[in-house]
């Protein structure tokens, strides 16, 4: 065992040292200006290294482990690499560093999560306590103590430990919920390699006197939501090197891209600056506050006050034991409250599958609300309300807690549903196309193509020319004047264009607003991935500054894998063409593989 710690104590160390260039070439504290970043990162990405013999494993035990009473695992520090791989998640943990000991917690595959764990007593190690490498998927890090800080006695490199470090080789897609992270030289998260792929959302996390930085970001992907971040002139302990020499930003946006912050609240204190915007770096700010100054010029501010809420996010844990025993609201509910989540006893995962999107609807006979299950993660794109929820999953998870019963399930893609840890049939719940849409003219001629997100069908027993309708995947063109069309469909109404003329259009027996559902006027302009002359995949991605929508123009297939989100697009071609109507501009595109991309301008006036 001494030869395990050994070796496991020499690697962190080799660690911290290699650690000093941190993945982005530059060191913790360099101001040299941003690395240029090559190559194309792509559109709609979402949330799109080291092996060490006898390095411990998530799942695996560790010797000298207590169970505590609050029904955590306490561990005394010892050196320990603790490796989390894909899909594993990694919980209820609390390590005792007042032995002077250090530990690391290493991410190395995604749709992993760390929840509920604490790290208690003053540290006077010199490595990063969380560092992630993983490639690929998300990784959901949630409700984690790491608020005692730390020394520089052991450093290696100028700013000496860290609390979280995402390496420049990761590209996978993380959620900081209700983390505390004070008192650390080196950053508290050292996030800003996402320049490099991949990103970071912080909800509901508390930082305080964080060396360089508490949030350094750095994608357009990146987000911070309803958190804190400030400094006062507290010492950490021996060797911490004074506030003013380490300099802490409350949060540093370096290499540029324009980071969303939304309902946070910053505070310089002592400090030259509570936002520093280096080079490109740019942010929009909505709501919550600044109390200091801004280096830089790229920040957007929208209802931003100068008077700053410092208080602890709820739901953060205060101590390692109360993350540790998920105590807090981000955990298991407060000891002495009622759980919230408890009157939704009933669990719905759709678990996605790379090889294609998968989009999904469902209807419960009581409440829904988005969850965190099972390592799933909360997008702002997932919708749940009145007993209704649709939402989409390619590698990723979404989950949902409800009450009552399942009452109507639709699923269109590769993607596994489970009902409370059971796998289930989407063809048992309900009607496969529970929506009806209808057309009313108004007695004059008029022509209309109007797309869903799902499937749709003609409700008639005729042929659809025979009535000279042309249904194409989730898209459907005809015209009517004083007749009316019905179609059976299921997601959502995502698009409705007319020529001249007028009608009406109902949606389960409520008329709607055509206006409010893309352009009323047919699309100009045309976009072909031509694909036929390659025998391998060709992936492609494309952005306008209009609106876009599937079309079969020049015999184009209309494939559902393919993915539409405001004005941005992303999809596949092998052996076949990919065709799009639009408007405005082609603003950037990326192709990868053999196929070709044509654009012609007013394609319908040729």
């Amino acid at each position: 065992m001494r030869k395990f710690i050994l070796a496991v104590s020499y690697y962190l160390n080799c660690m911290a040292r290699e650690s000093a260039v941190l993945d982005d070439g530059l060191s913790a504290d360099s101001d040299a200006e941003e690395d240029d970043i090559d190559g194309n990162r792509g559109l709609l990405g979402r949330r799109s290294y080291m092996k060490l013999a006898g390095t411990a494993t998530a799942g695996a035990a560790l010797a000298g482990t207590g169970v505590a009473d609050e029904g955590y695992d306490e561990i005394p520090a010892s050196g320990q690499v603790i490796r989390i791989g894909q899909g594993e998640t990694y919980e209820n943990k609390l390590f005792d560093l007042t032995n002077g000991n250090s530990v690391l917690l290493l991410v190395e595959g995604g749709n992993s999560t760390i929840r509920n764990v604490g790290f208690k007593g003053l540290h006077r190690g010199d490595a990063f306590m969380i560092s992630i490498t993983a490639p690929s998927g998300d990784v959901l890090i949630e409700n984690v103590y790491l608020g005692d800080g730390s020394t520089k006695e052991g450093e290696s490199f100028v700013h000496g430990p860290g609390a979280v470090f995402y390496h420049r080789g990761s590209g996978c897609d993380v959620t900081f919920r209700y983390c505390n992270v004070q008192g650390w030289p080196n950053n508290g998260f050292y996030c800003s390699n996402t320049a490099y792929g991949g990103s970071v959302r912080f909800e509901n996390c508390y930082g305080k006197n964080n060396g360089v930085s508490t949030f350094r970001v750095a994608s357009g992907d990146d987000v911070i939501k309803n958190c804190v971040a400030y400094n006062d002139d507290t010492d950490y302990g021996p060797g911490w090197g004074g506030y003013v020499e380490d300099s802490g930003r409350p949060v540093w946006v370096w290499p540029g891209d324009t980071v969303s912050i939304e309902d946070t609240h910053f505070a310089a204190g002592s400090y030259p600056y509570a936002m520093v915007l280096r080079g490109n770096g740019r942010a929009r700010m909505d709501g919550g506050a600044i109390d200091g100054n801004v280096q830089g010029t790229g920040l957007q501010r929208s209802s931003v006050s100068g008077s700053a809420d410092l208080s602890i996010p709820e739901g953060v844990p205060t101590s390692a034991e109360e993350a540790a025993s998920g105590g807090s609201d981000a955990g298991n509910g407060d000891a002495d409250e009622p759980d919230e989540d408890d009157d939704l006893e009933n669990v719905i995962l759709f678990d996605g599958d790379s090889s294609g999107v998968t989009r999904y609807e469902f209807d419960v006979s009581g409440d829904v609300e988005p969850s965190t299950d099972e390592g799933a993660t909360i997008d702002d794109e997932t919708e749940a309300g009145d007993g209704v929820a649709h939402g989409v999953v390619a590698d990723w998870k979404d989950a949902f807690r409800f009450s009552g019963d399942l009452e109507q399930l639709t699923v269109d893609g590769p993607a596994t549903v489970l009902l409370n840890g059971e796998e289930i049939d989407p063809a048992e719940y309900g009607e496969e196309l529970p929506h009806v849409l209808e057309v009313d003219g108004r007695g004059t001629p008029t022509n209309f193509e109007i797309t869903v997100e799902g499937a749709i069908e003609l409700d008639s027993e005729d042929d659809p020319e025979e009535e000279a309708t042309t249904i194409s995947g989730s898209t459907v063109q005809s015209s009517v004047t004083n007749s009316t069309q019905v179609f059976h469909f299921s997601g959502a109404v995502t698009d409705i264009t007319f020529t001249e003329g007028e009608a009406a259009v109902f949606v389960d027996d409520e008329e709607i607003d055509p206006t409010e559902y893309g352009d009323t006027e047919l699309l100009p302009h045309a976009l072909v991935i031509d694909g036929t002359e390659t025998d391998e995949p060709s992936t492609y991605s494309f952005e306008v500054s209009g609106v876009v929508v599937k079309s079969d123009y020049r015999d184009a297939s209309i494939d559902d894998d393919d993915v539409i989100e405001d004005g941005a697009v992303r999809g596949g071609v092998t052996g076949w063409l990919d065709a799009y109507w639009f408007s405005g501009n082609v603003e950037d595109y990326t192709i990868a593989g053999d196929a070709t991309i044509d654009v012609q301008y007013n394609a319908r006036e040729q």
